[in-house]
Parts: structure tokens; C-alpha cells; sequence
């Protein structure tokens, strides 16, 4: 290459100058264009010589070639979940014949299995306070009803049927009492520091004497009792009397 650099530059220049016998007379035209060939043929071998030109082909390559960007997932956006059906809470009417659902038994004693007692249903009262007190008369016990309620109070007689004293203690036989009344949802029995109250009486009847018990529940101001169910606890399973 460094030989063919070297031939065309000779002949370039035996080209260019003049007085030489063997040169052909050139117009001007003529040695304008071998000049102009001579010297792009040495710039075609000229490695030295840089292109002013940037070759992009290897950029378009490149472009083409380009592995396309992996696609991003799209984000799976969760289901919302259907609200659920907030179930309504059954009411159960533990009104409707509560007193039903318990066997009845005949007494008092013969559901604690108490001997030789007789325990009797004497009728209710209204108060608004009990026990009723006389004038003067400071008690050690009374209980006032609520705003807007009454006090029921159930009165019970405790006889003793032998010639003996007989000890009665209640709390023995873990008695508590429910009431019912006119066929509404039956009402704990109140419980009291009164002496004669049957669901806590400790005591003893003397021999062929009786005494005096009560059982205490709240009711609404005004209520007129037409039907009572006296529900008896403490046994293997609830029983109820009838009262009235």
C-alpha cells in the first residue's frame, strides 16, 4: 500500500509539471481532472486520514438489534371483597311461656325436699317502700323502689307440722326464686337483709307455730298482677308454681 501511495504521487506530479518532453500538452480541464482523481485515490488508501462523516450504521444496528424493554406486570389490584351479610342477632322472646318450659311443682318444700314444713302462698302486696314502717318507728332494714317502679311483694307462711322446733335454713338449700308476672319475662328475686326473706331465711319455728317469709321482686308503676309464676331454683332442674 505504501508502494501504491508512493507510484500515484509521481504521477501526480509528473502530471502537474510542465516542461517535461514526454508529458502530453493537457488543457487546463484535463489536468484539473487527473488532479482531482489523483488525489482522492490517496485519501481512499490514506488510513491516517478520518472521515469527517460519522458512520451511523453501526448505530441503526444497534437500534435494531435492541432487545425491546420487558413489559412490567401490571399490578393485580385485589378484589375487594364482598361486604358481609351482617347476620341479625335472633331475639328470643323468653317471655312466651317461660313457665312452661319448667316442670310445675305443688309446694316449696316438696321442691327442696324440706320436711316436716309447710310453706303456703298468702298473697302479694304493692309498696312503694317495705317493710312498712309505723310512726316513730325506725327500722334496721328498708328498701325503696326505682324511678317509675314497684315493689311486688309475695307473702309466703312457714308452719311447723310437728310438735318439735324445726330448724328451716334456706341458704342450705341454695334457693333463689324468679317471678313472672302477667306472662312477662320472669325478674330475679331481690335480694335483702330482711330476716323474713325466704330466699336467705335462717331460722327456727317453734313446735306447732309458723312464720312469716316474703319474696321481693320490681315492677313497672301501675302494674296490676293477674297471673304470677314463681320460678324455684337450686334443684337439679327449675320448677314453677303457680300462684295465681
Amino acid at each position: 500500500m505504501k508502494k501504491a501511495n508512493i507510484l500515484l504521487c509521481g504521477m501526480a506530479a509528473a502530471f502537474l509539471m510542465t516542461g517535461c518532453a514526454t508529458v502530453p500538452d493537457l488543457t487546463q480541464t484535463e489536468t484539473e481532472l487527473i488532479s482531482e482523481y489523483a488525489v482522492g485515490v490517496l485519501l481512499k488508501y490514506d488510513k491516517g486520514h478520518g472521515r469527517r462523516l460519522v458512520d451511523t450504521t453501526g448505530y441503526e444496528l444497534a437500534e435494531e438489534t435492541a432487545e425491546p424493554e420487558p413489559e412490567l406486570p401490571e399490578e393485580e389490584i385485589p378484589e375487594e371483597p364482598e361486604p358481609e351479610t351482617e347476620e341479625t342477632p335472633e331475639v328470643v322472646d323468653v317471655s312466651q311461656d317461660e313457665a312452661q318450659t319448667q316442670p310445675a311443682v305443688s309446694s316449696v318444700e316438696a321442691y327442696y325436699g324440706i320436711p316436716n314444713i309447710m310453706i303456703s302462698y298468702n298473697g302479694w302486696e304493692m309498696a312503694d317502700s317495705y317493710p312498712p314502717q309505723a310512726e316513730g318507728e325506725v327500722p334496721y332494714f328498708t328498701m325503696d323502689a326505682s324511678n317509675g317502679m314497684q315493689l311486688l311483694v309475695l307473702k309466703f307462711n312457714a308452719q311447723n307440722l310437728t310438735g318439735e322446733d324445726q330448724t328451716l335454713n334456706m341458704m342450705g338449700y341454695r334457693a333463689t326464686f324468679r317471678v313472672s308476672v302477667n306472662g312477662e319475662a320472669s325478674k330475679g328475686a331481690l335480694a335483702t337483709m330482711l330476716v323474713n326473706d325466704m330466699q336467705t331465711f335462717d331460722g327456727v319455728i317453734p313446735a306447732g307455730s309458723s312464720v312469716d317469709m316474703v319474696s321481693i321482686v320490681e315492677v313497672p308503676q301501675g302494674t296490676n298482677p293477674n297471673t304470677i309464676d314463681f320460678i324455684l331454683r337450686g334443684g337439679e332442674q327449675d320448677g314453677t308454681m303457680h300462684l295465681q
